[in-house]
């Protein structure tokens, strides 16, 4: 059995340690060394719905072992970068772009700048982020067209309200009061579609297709 090198003496480092595991494996597991960028999508979507169900209701064990497991999908698809013949990158480039990064979007933390409420640090946060977006031409660029409907409804609506469309809320007279009822209201409406025998995420799907032609438009007339 090969084991993983050690530097005697040197402290401990559990991060570069995990690095050096994936390294190992992607070189020696004949099963991993045929494995592609596509090929691990399935296991990110899976390793990150259990790190979120072990947020909401599991335990501090549970939640420790799911991070665990999706930071080696971000480890596997770093050594699989570190493998390509055209444009190869490692762990450490990928963590290196990050802190720069998030340095630039904290400038209330590392530079001089002031942020002393939440609202404070996110126009902080959006304009670092604009100016390293400068190439996107629309508040829709970037939204991923994976997301699952709900998921994506939420963000469209906040990035339409920047280009200046708005989706009115429900009435106060029908609006959930907390979001307990949110859930209760969602999943009625979910009772209703199947009743129908209407599709619930095809509908979202297709209203959002709407709104992000009007997002658009605005956008174009402005």
């Amino acid at each position: 059995m090969t084991s993983l090198p050690e530097t005697p003496g040197a402290p401990e480092d559990p991060l570069r340690t995990a690095a050096e595991t994936m390294r190992a494996v992607r070189e020696r597991c004949v099963w991993s060394q045929r494995i592609t960028h596509r090929d691990l999508v399935p296991y990110l979507i899976e390793e990150s719905h259990e790190v979120i169900d072990a947020v909401e209701t599991g335990t501090r064990d549970d939640l420790r072992e799911e991070l665990g497991d999706l930071l080696w999908q971000v480890l596997f698809h770093a050594a699989i970068a570190a493998q390509d013949t055209d444009d190869p990158f490692d762990i450490d480039d990928v963590a290196r772009t990050l802190t720069e990064k998030m340095v630039r979007r904290h400038p209330h933390v590392f530079a001089g700048e002031v942020a002393e409420t939440p609202e404070e640090v996110l126009v902080h946060w959006n304009a670092a982020k604009a100016a390293e977006k400068h190439t996107r031409t629309s508040v829709l660029d970037g939204v991923p067209p994976g997301m699952s409907a709900l998921a994506r409804a939420q963000k469209l609506t906040g990035r339409a309200a920047g280009a200046g469309v708005t989706v009115a809320p429900a009435s106060t007279a029908a609006a959930p009061a907390s979001e307990a009822e949110l859930g209760d209201a969602l999943l009625s409406l979910v009772a209703t579609a199947r009743a129908e025998g209407w599709d619930a995420e095809r509908a979202l799907r297709e209203r959002l297709r709407a709104l992000e032609d009007d997002v658009r438009a605005a956008e174009a007339a402005s």
